[in-house]
């Protein structure tokens, strides 16, 4: 858990490529409903374009209709769900029913670090590899280092006011969901502002127990 931009996919992909579990990311499956041409992938398009949350209901339906696939039968990491503590208390009947442990995990980050991290950053529209203009800029300006024909994307929800509004809902919304974890004493803390690799040294300590 934690902000957005706090580093939750980075971190998420890394205990796939190094536990072989699958990476379950509401944010991916919803962006890519942005880009159809349907009524339900306008109303998502509608909700984070005002860099609100998608409702309950319908994250609940689609993470629950996505771990239920066969990559899935011995575990999954997720990326960006549970962000209320109603999709919390679902996602517990769902771990039950698929007879997981549930393991909490908030990336801590300070405020203005979280909005340079999202309006700084770039992807290649290629093989997906970020980057962030204060951070982590590519050898040439808005160009892959590995893809050097490819334009850097800057996502239209990584503007100064949505990024404000995303990090406004996140603590209306969803910070009650760290106290439902505090409250269950399921959660564990790890320090977001350090190096990548530092933080999942901790993390993946946290997953296997230690």
């Amino acid at each position: 858990m934690g902000a957005p931009g706090a580093g939750k996919g980075t971190q998420a992909r890394l205990l796939q490529e190094r536990l072989g579990l699958p990476q379950i990311s509401t944010g991916d499956i919803f962006r890519a409903l942005k880009k159809e041409q349907t009524p339900l992938a306008q109303e998502v398009k509608d909700i984070m374009e005002r860099g609100q949350l998608v409702p309950d209901e319908l994250t609940i339906r689609v993470v629950k209709e996505r771990t239920a696939r066969e990559d899935c039968s011995h575990g999954y990491i997720l990326d960006g769900f549970p962000r209320t503590p109603a999709q919390a208390a679902s996602l517990e009947k769902l771990a039950a029913e698929q007879r997981n442990s549930i393991v909490a995990i908030l990336i801590d980050v300070p405020r203005d670090l979280l909005e340079k991290r999202m309006t700084g950053r770039r992807n290649c529209p290629v093989c997906g590899e970020i980057y962030n203009i204060y951070f982590k800029p590519p050898r040439e300006d808005n160009v892959c280092d590995f893809h050097t024909y490819a334009q850097l994307v800057h996502r239209a929800d990584d503007n100064a006011e949505t990024v404000c509004a995303r990090l406004a809902t996140f603590e209306e919304l969803t910070r009650p969901l760290i106290e439902f974890y505090q409250s269950h004493r399921l959660l564990r803390t790890v320090d977001g502002a350090r190096d990548p690799e530092a933080i999942y040294d901790e993390i993946a300590k946290i997953v296997s127990g230690e």
